[in-house]
């Protein structure tokens, strides 16, 4: 495990898609928190620092047009750490190949060199178990785990939060009704992954909440709810990400609670 905990300051921004944007952790109020947004949070409480914490993530994106709009936006702040996830909608797009994908990793990988940022580098969850053609997804997320993997071999100083080789994770019980996204279940225990690659301690129970008790959609109600709309997005061209912004662009402040005002 590595300390990343120490020194004046953490700027930390989160880039990606709806992985990173939350997506899946719905809260009362319509908003998406996911595991980022606790991140930032079990960071500042674990350490007892105030951490400035940005996501630029959008969910539907692929991944080149993560780097190309969110990456330079992100190294403007002047962040002394960037987690950087993606390729989860290009792994289901079988023509795209993974060379593609990984070659991204590697490029953001180089500016965070270029600028002196620690990179905090995840591999998303793995929903295959739950979806249609489950053995193609299963096989090409194996393939661009692995060679994400190599890309980084002895760079000791990237931050690593490896999810898809979790095999708890992949049960249902982590998964929101669409069966693509985490549920709030699901975004802690990736959020007590990234803390412990960070050297942080995250809250015991993050890596494994009680389990929500969300029905189990039919074939013909989650077709209808979700997979249509999937493949109907897919022929058109069009994003779930598309008119959407960012939810938080620029630093907030997240405080210890420790040292919260009342």
């Amino acid at each position: 495990m590595r300390d990343d905990t120490r020194g004046d300051s953490v700027r930390y921004v989160a880039i990606g898609d709806s992985f990173t944007e939350g997506v899946g952790d719905e809260l009362p109020d319509g908003s998406v928190r996911g595991w980022a947004d606790l991140v930032a949070r079990g960071w500042a409480d674990g350490t007892g620092r105030t951490i400035e914490y940005a996501n630029l993530a959008i969910r539907g994106k692929l991944i080149w047009p993560i780097v190309d709009e969110q990456l330079e936006r992100t190294l403007a702040l002047r962040p002394t750490h960037v987690s950087f996830n993606g390729g989860g909608n290009d792994m289901l797009r079988p023509r795209i190949p993974l060379s593609r994908v990984v070659d991204a990793f590697s490029r953001v990988l180089q500016r965070c060199d270029e600028e002196g940022v620690t990179l905090i580098l995840l591999s998303g969850a793995n929903p295959s178990a739950q979806l249609p053609l489950s053995r193609l997804i299963q096989s090409r997320g194996d393939a661009l785990s692995r060679q994400v993997v190599a890309r980084v071999e002895g760079r000791n100083d990237v931050v690593r939060a490896l999810n898809w080789p979790d095999r708890e994770l992949s049960t249902p019980g982590y998964w929101a009704q669409d069966r693509l996204h985490m549920n709030a279940r699901g975004h802690h225990r990736v959020a007590a992954r990234v803390l412990h690659a960070l050297g942080v301690e995250a809250p015991g129970e993050w890596w494994s909440l009680p389990a929500l008790e969300l029905p189990r959609l039919g074939a013909g109600r989650y077709t209808r709810d979700h997979l249509g709309p999937w493949v109907r997005r897919r022929l058109t061209g069009t994003s779930s990400g598309d008119g959407r912004a960012a939810k938080h662009p620029s630093f907030i402040t997240i405080v210890p609670a420790a040292t919260a005002e009342p």
